[in-house]
């Protein structure tokens, strides 16, 4: 089984979910499963800016990004972070090997339009897999920063939800999964008994209306629409915080999270909801 394992929120910044979440990359590997790991590092990032003096500034959820700031965004992404977790992999028995966007030209990108000028932010434009096939093929895991470049050399700062979503469609792989600092979307963000286990395309239209969706799960609900509508079989947004939650969520009929799908005629969680 081909996998594309997205590592964000409360993974990068606990020592002990990054830990379990590396213990379960590295057992599936070692069962011979493909693995690809795409990270993020969103709060470390701010941190330091703050510690240096440098004021982060959003728009419309995305961080504007000059020069100086992509120099940055670059050494904690592709340094810090990156190695941390290919230090962990390898820890726990894998064979982990770190690489940016730029390494292979793996994400080709270029400068994102909008109302403002965002800096340097990117969108990806293609991805060239053979250096990542190439180290799958030889039982490695190959662990990517969100960093890309143009047809210029300009790099660029880039979505991880949405890397990773496109690493699994050109991948082909069978399943995407996004571990974060939640249980998965949640009707009422105070309850976690308000889990939606299964979300179809139909529903997350209705949820974004309804405001179910918002923030931070915007772009990974849609980055899991992208893949599943590029091929991708299944997508799950999943909890590193739960002990073990990526093997469930593989290994068991029920799994972990909320599950996306497209399929028409898929059970849907919303069905006799008001």
């Amino acid at each position: 089984m081909k996998l594309v394992v997205k590592i964000g929120g409360a993974a990068i910044d606990d020592p002990v979910t990054l830990g379990l979440c590396a213990h379960a990359v590295a057992a599936l590997a070692r069962q011979a499963h493909e693995v690809l790991v795409v990270h993020g590092g969103g709060a470390a990032l701010t941190r330091l800016l703050a510690r240096l003096g440098k004021q982060a500034r959003f728009v419309d959820g995305l961080r504007v990004t000059d020069a100086e700031t992509m120099d940055i965004v670059e050494m904690v992404l592709a340094g810090n972070i990156n190695k941390e977790i290919v230090a962990d992999l390898n820890r726990q028995g894998g064979r982990a090997v770190g690489l940016t966007g730029k390494d292979g030209d793996i994400l080709l990108a270029r400068k994102l339009q909008g109302k403002v000028d965002y800096g340097q932010v990117g969108e990806v434009v293609s991805i060239n897999t053979d250096l990542v096939q190439l180290l799958l093929d030889r039982d490695y895991i190959p662990v990517i920063a969100p960093v890309g470049v143009d047809r210029d050399g300009t790099t660029l700062n880039l979505n991880a939800d949405t890397v990773a979503g496109a690493l699994a469609a050109a991948l082909h792989a069978e399943k995407f999964i996004l571990i974060t600092d939640e249980l998965g979307v949640l009707r009422d963000q105070q309850d976690p008994a308000t889990l939606i286990k299964t979300i179809t395309m139909a529903d997350h239209q209705q949820l974004l209306k309804d405001k179910v969706i918002d923030g931070g799960m915007i772009p990974k609900l849609e980055a899991c629409i992208d893949a599943l509508q590029r091929g991708v079989k299944k997508a799950h947004i999943i909890s590193g915080e739960v002990p073990h939650s990526l093997l469930i969520e593989v290994f068991t009929a029920g799994g972990i999270g909320t599950e996306i799908v497209l399929k028409a005629g898929a059970k849907s969680a919303l069905k006799g909801k008001k």
